[in-house]
């Protein structure tokens, strides 16, 4: 058994390991904790939420110096190494059954009645106790029941409200992949449009390619807002997992507490951090039809017919010098003058070109 203890020493804390364990590429293991450490003093300005480094990044292999590079998850991205983690807890069953008369003596016990081990749970109160404060103390009024029945119920409890944040965390699992999606679609939709804009100002010249470049910084600002929200909703539902993983964690380390009055003590604030990450009424929601930006296609019919009757004037030779400076060239080549007529084309023209309204008032609303 000191062999086997001896392989399951983490090298950077050079204690047992702790779970969960993490396999690295080179296939040796750490402790999270201890792997995030690393991480965080080989990347010390990658940014961090809650103190874990959840960026990309890299660093070394305490035991081979293999360089280790991580996603955008950090360490929560390496893989748990099950098969270490189930060789612990059997050496420490082991262990246990070997000192079992040992940690009798570690039951805890009443604060009050310090001779008095821990063995009822006050139903008033919420809290586990011993007999002599039911009898003789601050919880003789109140309702008790037996220790055992108490962990059993919110044992369950507890078992429940993990394999329901399971089932939540799929779900915003397939929210996230529809919101990358709908990122995509956005792209390919602006990519389109930008690309018929441009496709249809070719049949213009130089007086509409002011116009074409103002058109395509609407299209890019249209969807680098669009963009920009659903990259935010990504990161909140991102979060938002993230939070709920490490209060997983923490339930399963929980119902692997062997001692009942210990799991009954850490119990109740869990069960408050559950019901919290498992409502999602803050987060919001993308309206259908959201990713569309059918608002900007293009149609220049009217605009090339009137451009197309753009031509020369039929002025006397005397006037020949004051028209010089009307002279232009329409769609199909054709040199030409802008006579009043005219005029009145292209001033319907630029009316036909008139910007889009403000992209404010066309955000759709979203629904929580």
């Amino acid at each position: 058994m000191d062999s086997l203890e001896k392989q399951l020493i983490c090298p950077i804390c050079l204690e047992m390991f702790t779970k969960p364990v993490v396999i690295l590429p080179c296939q040796h293991n750490l402790c999270r904790k201890c792997a995030n450490d690393i991480f965080q003093s080989s990347n010390p300005y990658l940014p961090t939420r809650g103190g874990s480094v959840t960026s990309g990044g890299r660093f070394r292999c305490p035991s081979c110096r293999h360089e280790v590079v991580l996603d955008r998850h950090g360490v929560y991205g390496l893989q748990r190494n099950l098969l270490v983690e189930n060789i612990i807890d059997m050496y420490k069953q082991e262990y246990i059954s070997r000192s079992s008369p040992e940690r009798k003596d570690d039951q805890p016990m009443c604060e009050i009645h310090e001779d008095e081990k821990i063995n009822i749970y006050c139903l008033t109160c919420s809290v586990p106790t011993c007999s002599m404060c039911k009898v003789f103390g601050s919880h003789k009024d109140c309702e008790v029941a037996p220790l055992n029945s108490i962990y059993q119920t919110q044992k369950t409890e507890l078992t429940d409200g993990i394999s329901m944040m399971v089932g939540n965390n799929d779900r915003i699992q397939g929210i996230i992949s529809q919101l990358e999606e709908t990122c995509r679609t956005i792209e390919e939709n602006g990519s389109r449009q930008k690309s018929n804009v441009c496709e249809k100002f070719d049949h213009l010249y130089t007086i509409l390619e002011d116009r074409k470049r103002e058109m395509n910084l609407k299209v890019n600002a249209e969807q680098e807002e669009k963009l920009n929200y659903i990259r935010g909703l990504t990161r909140k539902y991102g979060d938002h997992l993230e939070t709920m993983t490490k209060i997983m964690e923490t339930g399963t380390q929980t119902l692997e507490e062997p001692e009942m009055a210990v799991f009954l003590q850490s119990s109740k604030p869990l069960f408050q951090k559950i019901a919290e990450a498992s409502n999602t009424s803050h987060l919001e929601r993308v309206e259908r039809g959201y990713e569309n930006t059918d608002l900007y296609s293009v149609s220049f019919k009217k605009e090339c017919m009137a451009l197309r009757n753009i031509d020369f004037a039929r002025d006397d030779d005397d006037d020949e010098e004051e028209d010089e400076d009307d002279v232009g060239i329409d769609v199909d080549g054709r040199a030409g003058q802008t006579a009043s007529g005219d005029a009145d084309s292209l001033g319907q023209l630029n009316e036909t070109l008139l910007p889009p309204q403000p992209l404010s008032a066309r955000t759709p609303a979203t629904s929580s």
